[in-house]
């Protein structure tokens, strides 16, 4: 049996020794570094689909450009 997903579940990661938050709801999933707002999101509908590479791609070179 599993639970749905109807609110937000926030958990902390570290990758390379770097704290992050994983928030997963109900649209999609988002890293964030730890103490920041801005992360990377993906709709769960891209991820389905096919498109999680191009929108990775996509968000990855807004945020190049951003910077």
């Amino acid at each position: 049996m599993t639970t749905k997903l109807d609110k937000s579940l926030k958990r902390e990661i570290s990758i390379e020794g770097e704290p992050f938050i994983v928030t997963i709801d109900p649209i999609g999933l988002k890293v964030t570094p730890k103490g920041k707002r801005k992360g990377h999101e993906l709709a769960w509908k891209d991820l389905v689909s096919g498109e999680a590479a191009l929108a990775v791609a996509l968000n990855a070179s807004v945020q190049q450009n951003r910077e």
